[in-house]
């Protein structure tokens, strides 16, 4: 019997994440290597709910329900409707390749051969948003085509025969901004102040509480920063976002030395002495940063932080907690910070950690997968999808900047 790859029966959103997670294995700094993913998505659920690490552009959120509804107003069947969808979305990548500003662009060098579509990146983000109304997935969506014509086009009324209004089915939002005409074959990533206004409006009414909403709703137009904790208005976010911050700091901080030490590990055993000595040296200034820091790890309330974790509704499996514990216990409360690179229990803890994630495939133990490594394995720290947010947010602040002009 020959062997097949096939999903087995998990939720659309595990289908999406995995996906996501097969796309990271071609940014090699931001893999996670060490298995503590659950963490990293619970706290990026909670700050920025509807954003994936692949998606670019804010418009993107209008450009795919543009699409689909025009295919549903010419009733385009649900044994073409999938292919048609292709056609267009090819066609908005050269149209946007062809515009002003094309950076973001989904599949810019791919075109025709790109395998995952922008409307697959966003379909969760337009749920998520209320954006999208339909409740499946994208095959379920293009499946059940036929079926909602259908339903459309029956009257309702009610019990005393009069006609029924509110009741007609839709897959999308009613209020969404207007097609642009010629579109797709001409496209932009500039929002106008209807379209901002409106991208604003979904945010803040359907993830009204995280932090994406402040920045949508209050925020202004400042300099690029590196993670949500260094952003201008921290002082003025709400303060169970700046709770949920202070602890997604500490984690990002902390847990960032296991990934570097783990990959000193790796090139000590490449025998790689440039790379030995660069990993060594960002060591020394992890461990710096950790002393600079050190009130706020000694104060800082480990059991609250779980709770957050866990109040995003993430599954957290019990060696992970583990593993992040031990790592916590021994490299903060140890008063010589700086002598964790060569602390023999702290690489023993790594080794066995690699070993219980990737059994035969751990690189510490396999030379041929060690042969494979080329020099950064998830050694970026945990920025929890701050720089796709960051990005989303300004193309929405400078639409709603033209709200003079556009109103």
């Amino acid at each position: 019997m020959s062997s097949t790859f096939t999903w087995l029966d998990y939720s659309e959103r595990e289908r999406r994440k995995m996906l996501d997670v097969i796309h990271l294995f071609d940014e090699k700094g931001t893999r996670d290597e060490l298995g503590i993913g659950a963490v990293r998505d619970s706290f990026a659920d909670l700050f920025f709910p509807g954003t994936t690490t692949i998606q670019t552009r804010a418009k993107y959120f209008l450009f795919i329900p543009w699409i689909h509804r025009d295919l549903e107003k010419r009733k385009i069947p649900s044994n073409q409707f999938a292919a048609q969808a292709r056609s267009l979305e090819v066609a908005l990548i050269d149209a946007l390749a062809k515009s002003d500003d094309k950076e973001g662009t989904i599949g810019i060098d791919a075109r025709a051969s790109l395998k995952r579509l922008p409307s697959n990146v966003y379909w969760q983000g337009m749920g998520a948003w209320g954006i999208r109304l339909f409740p499946g997935s994208q095959d379920q969506y293009h499946r059940s085509i036929d079926a909602f014509y259908q339903s459309s086009t029956r009257t309702l009324r009610t019990d005393d025969g009069d006609l029924a209004e509110g009741h007609a089915a839709r897959n999308w939002h009613a209020t969404i901004p207007p097609t642009p005409k010629d579109f797709p074959k001409v496209a932009t990533f500039v929002l106008n102040f209807d379209e901002a206004h409106y991208l604003r409006e979904r945010i803040c009414s359907r993830v009204t509480h995280s932090l994406m909403a402040f920045l949508v709703d209050r925020g202004v137009m400042t300099e690029p920063v590196e993670y949500p904790w260094e952003h201008s208005q921290y002082g003025d976010f709400p303060h169970q976002i700046k709770e949920q911050l202070k602890h997604a700091r500490n984690f990002s901080e902390a847990i960032h030395g296991a990934s570097l030490l783990y990959n000193l590990m790796l090139a000590e055993k490449a025998e790689n002495v440039k790379w030995t000595d660069e990993y060594r040296e960002e060591l020394d200034g992890w461990a710096v940063r950790i002393k600079d820091r050190n009130t706020a790890f000694i104060s800082w309330d480990r059991k609250k932080f779980w709770s957050i974790v866990e109040s995003s509704g993430q599954q957290v499996a019990y060696p992970t907690k583990l593993f992040i514990n031990s790592w916590l216990d021994i490299t903060l409360n140890s008063v010589n910070g700086d002598t964790v690179t060569d602390n023999e229990q702290v690489r023993r803890l790594i080794h066995e950690r690699e070993r219980a994630l990737k059994t035969t495939l751990a690189r510490l133990d396999n030379t041929r997968a060690l042969e494979l490594w080329t020099g950064a394995a998830g050694s970026t720290q945990l920025n929890y999808r701050w720089p796709v947010t960051q990005r989303i947010v300004s193309d929405i602040l400078k639409g709603l900047a033209k709200g003079g002009a556009d109103a």
